[in-house]
C-alpha cells in the first residue's frame, strides 16, 4: 500500500516526484503530497484525491529545490484529508517524512511524545515517526550520543527511531537543515534505490525508475540507505555498514506505459500470451518429458520426500493456488492444502516435517503471505515462493522459489499474474509427476499441451467484442453468480472477485453442483449466472445445473468451447472459446470472464485501474 519517491541531484526534485508517484498511483491515491528543500527551507505540497489535483497545485505554486521526496496514500490510520496527506513535518518542520506500512505501537508513541510538548496534526500513525526522529535529532545535538560528525548524526536519529517502532515500515526523510542528504529505511514495506550519475533515487518499487537509470539496489529489512547526489551508502540498523549489491534495472519503458490501450488491465489481459511463453522460456525439457526449476534449491531426493504440500496466498493467488491444488494432486499424487494466508499466519496446523510450503504472491510483498511464510519457515518447514518481482521481501524470505517474469503487472485488479501463476503451477505439478509416477509418454503429451497455451488464450481474446455486447446488456444487473465444477470452481471464484474489485457489483463463485444447497433461492430474473461450461468429465453435470437455473427464469451465460452447439440451445448468451485439456482450461476460461468485468466497468463508468478502496501491493495487515 502507498507509495513512496524521492530524488537528490542536479535536477528539479519535483518533475521527478510528480512523474514517480503517477506511475505509483497504482499503490494509493486517496491523497498525495511532496516535500522539497531549497534555500528557504522545506517547502511542501500536498492534495487529496488522484495525482492530478497534487500536479494542479504544483502547477500553481511550484517547489523548488533538487531534493525532495513524495508519497501516494492508501488510508490507514485516518480518512483522506489534507491534514492526513504526506508528507509530515515533525519538530515544528525540522524534518519531513514520508511512510508506507502500519505502525502498531503508535498510540503509546504519540502519548510520550504529547507529554514532551509535541503537537499533531492528523490522525496518522506516520506522524509520530517524524516527530521521533526531530526528538532524537534535538537529542544527540545536546551531546546524548557518540554519533560523531554531523551526518552521522542525522542518520543516528533516524536509527534511534525506527529502533521504537513496531509494525512495518518503509520510509523516506529530508532535513530542514541538510539540503544534501535522504534517509530512508525499511522493515516489511519494500524500497528501491536507484543509482545514477550525480544523482540518486528511491521509490516503492522499481516502475518510477524507468528511463532514469538501469541500476538499482534493493533494500532489505532493517536496512538504512544514505542518500546523496554523488554518494549512496546502506547501513544495517543495528550492524553497521553493508555492502551495496547493484542489479540491473530489468524493467523496459513500454512495460510500465500504456503502449496505446486505454487502461493498463486491458494491456495486461492482452499482454497473456506472452507472458505465459515469459513463464514457460526454458522450463520445459522435452528430453526428459519434464519441466526445469533453476531456483528451488531443494534436490529430487529432497523433492520425493515431500509427502504434503501447502499452498498459501490472497485474493486471486488463492484462487490459482486452488487450481495448482488440483493440478499437484493430479498429475504429482501429493495431498495439497489451500490456505488464506491471512489465516495461515495466527493459526497452528498440525503440519509434518514432509510437509513444503508455497508462499504465492504477484507483488512478492504481501504483507500476510510474507508473514505466514515466515512463521512456516520459523517452525522448520521448507518454504518456497512464487512471485512476479525478483528481490521481493518474499523472495527473499523464501528457501527458494519461481519467478514468473510476467513483467510488471500495474491494474489494481490481477489478470496476467493469475495465468502465470496457474501456468507455473501446472509445469511444477509435471516436474514433481515425473519426479514420481508420471511416464515419460505423459510428460510428453504435457509438454505439448502446455506449448499450445499461449496460442489458445492469444485465441480467447478473439471474444472481446463479443463480451462487450454480453456486458452492454447485463450492465446494470446488481447480482451475479458464477459457477464451474473442478479445475473451473477456482475460475468461478477469480470471475466473481474481477466483477466485484472494478464493477462494485456483488458476486459469488461457487461449484455448480452447490447451487442448489442455498445459491439457487438467488435466481431470478435480473440475476445472471455465468456458466464455465467447456467439455470435460462434469460437463453433463453442469448442464443439469444450467437446465435448473433456466427452470427458474435467471438469464444464463455460458463459457463454452466452439464445437459445442449443445449449450446454446440452453444459455441467453454463448462466448466461445477454445478447447483446452481439462488441467489447463481454466488459464483459457478466465479470459472472457476477465474481458467481461473490465466492459461492465467501464459501461458502468467506473476507473478500472485505480478501483475504490484498493490498492495494487496489500502490505499492511
Amino acid at each position: 500500500m502507498c507509495g513512496i519517491v524521492g530524488y537528490i541531484g542536479p535536477a528539479s526534485a519535483a518533475t521527478f516526484l510528480l512523474q514517480g508517484l503517477r506511475r505509483l498511483e497504482y499503490r494509493g491515491y486517496d491523497s498525495s503530497g511532496v516535500a522539497t528543500l531549497d534555500g528557504n527551507g522545506l517547502q511542501v505540497r500536498r492534495a487529496v484525491g488522484r495525482i492530478d489535483e497534487l500536479a494542479a497545485r504544483l502547477d500553481c505554486n511550484p517547489p523548488l529545490g533538487s531534493i525532495g521526496i513524495g508519497h501516494t496514500r492508501w488510508a490507514t490510520h485516518g480518512p483522506a484529508t489534507e491534514e492526513n496527506a504526506h508528507p509530515h513535518l515533525g519538530g515544528d518542520g525540522l524534518v519531513a517524512v514520508v511512510h508506507n506500512g502500519v505502525i502498531e505501537n503508535h498510540q503509546q508513541l504519540k502519548d510520550d511524545l504529547l507529554a514532551k510538548g509535541y503537537r499533531f496534526h492528523s490522525a496518522t500513525d506516520s506522524e509520530a515517526i517524524a516527530h521521533l526522529i526531530a526528538e532524537a535529532l534535538q537529542q544527540t545535538a545536546s551531546g546524548d550520543s557518540q554519533a560523531g560528525d554531523d551526518e552521522s548524526r542525522y542518520v543516528e536519529a533516524v536509527r534511534r527511531a525506527i529502533a521504537q517502532l513496531r509494525g512495518t515500515y518503509g520510509i523516506a526523510v529530508v532535513f530542514r537543515d541538510r539540503p544534501d542528504l535522504i534517509i530512508a529505511a525499511r522493515f516489511g514495506s519494500p524500497l528501491v534505490v536507484g543509482v545514477g550519475r550525480g544523482e540518486h533515487f528511491l521509490a516503492s518499487d522499481a516502475s518510477p525508475l524507468v528511463g532514469h537509470t538501469d541500476r538499482i539496489v534493493y533494500l532489505a529489512d532493517h536496512q538504512l540507505a544514505v542518500l546523496k547526489a554523488n554518494q549512496l551508502s546502506v547501513i544495517h540498523r543495528d550492524q553497521g555498514k553493508v555492502d551495496l549489491h547493484v542489479r540491473p534495472l530489468e524493467i523496459e519503458a513500454d512495460e510500465v506505459s500504456l503502449e496505446g490501450f486505454d487502461h493498463y488491465m486491458l494491456k495486461e489481459i492482452y499482454e497473456q500470451p506472452t507472458a505465459i511463453r515469459n513463464a514457460m522460456r526454458g522450463r520445459l525439457d522435452a528430453e526428459h518429458a519434464t519441466a526445469l526449476f533453476g531456483g528451488l534449491n531443494l534436490t529430487p531426493q529432497q523433492l520425493r520426500s515431500i509427502d504434503r504440500i501447502v499452498l498459501t496466498g490472497c485474493g486471486t493467488s488463492w484462487h490459482s493456488a486452488l487450481v495448482g491444488e488440483y493440478l499437484i494432486e493430479e498429475l504429482a499424487r501429493i495431498p495439497v492444502e489451500v490456505e488464506y494466508a491471512s489465516e495461515l499466519r495466527y493459526r497452528n496446523p498440525p503440519l509434518d516435517s514432509g510437509t513444503l510450503v508455497f508462499g504465492i504472491t504477484q507483488s512478492g510483498e504481501t504483507a500476510d503471505t510474507l508473514a505466514a511464510l515466515r512463521e512456516m519457515k520459523r517452525k522448520g518447514h521448507r518454504t518456497l515462493a512464487i512471485c512476479n518481482v525478483v528481490a521481493s521481501s518474499i523472495a527473499q524470505a523464501a528457501d527458494g522459489g519461481v519467478y514468473l517474469h510476467a513483467g510488471p503487472e500495474i491494474g489494481v485488479a490481477s489478470t496476467k499474474a493469475y495465468t502465470s501463476q496457474c501456468c507455473v503451477l501446472a509445469m511444477l505439478a509435471l516436474y514433481l509427476g515425473r519426479l514420481r509416477h508420471l511416464s515419460f509418454e505423459a510428460g510428453e503429451r504435457i509438454i505439448a499441451e502446455l506449448q499450445s497455451l499461449p496460442g489458445a488464450v492469444q485465441q480467447a481474446l478473439a471474444c472481446d467484442e463479443q463480451v462487450r455486447q454480453v456486458a452492454e446488456k447485463y450492465k446494470d444487473a446488481t447480482n451475479f453468480l458464477y459457477l464451474g465444477r473442478q479445475y473451473n470452481f477456482p475460475t468461478a471464484l477469480e470471475g466473481a472477485l474481477k466483477l466485484k474489485e472494478i464493477s462494485y457489483i456483488h458476486a459469488e463463485g461457487y461449484p455448480a453442483a452447490e447451487m442448489k444447497h442455498g445459491p439457487i433461492a438467488l435466481v431470478d430474473a435480473d440475476t445472471p449466472s455465468v456458466f464455465i461450461i467447456p467439455r470435460g468429465t462434469t460437463y453433463e453435470k453442469v448442464m443439469a445445473n444450467v437446465e435448473e437455473v433456466k427452470a427458474r427464469g435467471g438469464p444464463i451465460i455460458a463459457i463454452a468451447c466452439h464445437d459445442d452447439p449443445r449449450v446454446a440451445s440452453l444459455a441467453d448468451d454463448v462466448i466461445r472459446i477454445p478447447q483446452m485439456p481439462e488441467y489447463l482450461q481454466p488459464i483459457v476460461s478466465v479470459v472472457p470472464l476477465q474481458l467481461l468485468s473490465y466492459h461492465i466497468a467501464l459501461l458502468r463508468g467506473c476507473d478500472v485501474d485505480k478501483p475504490r478502496n484498493l490498492a495494487k501491493s496489500v502490505t499492511v495487515e
